[in-house]
């Protein structure tokens, strides 16, 4: 294809109780939350979004939380792991920090000469924090909650789960990746330049049951378009090969075409643009209901119908 992608944009999973979903995201991860708005599809659940300070595309992991979730199931055709980049000396720290709040942790491995540290949040989401040992350019978000020397720089990678590689590979190659490492049997493919935020792990699984996406388990991962004009000509091109593509959408912070890889799991493609600053100030990001023009005319009965989220402002300084 003619496009192709530099990196992910976000991952999106689905939690349960939204207040326990912001404390374990701020408090624990030191992530910060970027945006609070709901799901356009179902505005009666909120959508929250933590990343960096300015929330950048590849620093971005979001959630539907509701309350009353059934829990999913890890399996083949869909990400079963989503890992975040942390400095190369850090995963010691990481490691003390989540056992002091309670989260038990695996033991620190090394794949790929990377560091790997993985656990779980508290709705079960199969999370690790790797340490990449060239570094990670991208700035901290520095809260108060975790020291800016070992704070999370952003998305690493996700793992998808699939029972077979090949026709899921070639959608990969298709969207501008490119093929790099195999371990048993996971398999490493990196976008642009590579590096953290820009690598995907194809683990095969044959003999392991289908996933169900409910709470606990990503709902999809999110492939970076830098603007509209090169979205519309990757959506044509997935056409013209007999992908079935959405149309584009509108979600206010970017705008998303939707499809799913050959294994199952489902993909989005967001434009860079236009960003988190778009309807509220850098310094505000995230402290208070954002609600795209069309759902504002219901606002009143949407915010009657969600949860009260209690979001500090030291969180967001």
């Amino acid at each position: 294809m003619s496009i192709k992608t530099s990196g992910l944009h976000h991952v999106t999973a689905i939690g349960g109780d939204p207040q326990r979903n912001a404390d374990f995201y701020l408090r624990t991860l030191g992530l910060r939350l970027v945006k609070t708005t709901v799901n356009f599809d179902d505005p009666g659940t909120y959508h929250l979004y933590y990343g960096d300070q300015s929330g950048k595309p590849g620093t971005l992991m979001t959630f539907f939380p509701w309350r009353d979730a059934p829990s999913g199931r890890l399996g083949t055709g869909q990400a079963t792991t989503t890992a975040f980049s942390v400095p190369a000396d850090s995963i010691g720290w990481w490691k003390d920090h989540l056992a002091e709040a309670g989260v038990t942790t695996g033991r620190i491995a090394n794949r790929e000469g990377e560091d790997v540290l993985t656990f779980r949040d508290p709705d079960g989401l199969q999370l690790a924090l790797v340490a990449h040992p060239q570094g990670d350019p991208r700035g901290p978000w520095d809260n108060g909650h975790v020291p800016a020397d070992h704070a999370i720089r952003g998305l690493h990678s996700v793992t998808l789960s699939v029972a077979k590689e090949d026709a899921t590979a070639e959608m990969f190659g298709d969207l501008g990746l490119t093929f790099s490492s195999q371990d048993s049997n996971r398999l490493r493919f990196t976008a642009g330049e590579g590096g953290p935020g820009a690598m995907v792990d194809v683990l095969v699984t044959p003999d392991a049951p289908r996933g169900l996406v409910a709470a606990g388990t990503v709902h999809h991962v999110a492939w970076r378009a830098p603007d509209e004009e090169s979205q519309a000509a990757w959506r044509e091109e997935l056409v013209d090969r007999g992908v079935n593509v959405t149309s584009i959408l509108d979600r206010q912070y970017f705008r998303s075409i939707y499809f799913r890889e050959p294994g199952g799991t489902l993909l989005e493609i967001a434009t860079d643009q236009p960003g988190f600053a778009v309807d509220e100030p850098l310094l505000e990001l995230g402290r208070a209901l954002k609600l795209p023009p069309w759902l504002e005319p219901d606002r009143e009965q949407i915010e009657r119908a969600l949860p009260k989220l209690d979001i500090p402002g030291e969180n967001n300084r």
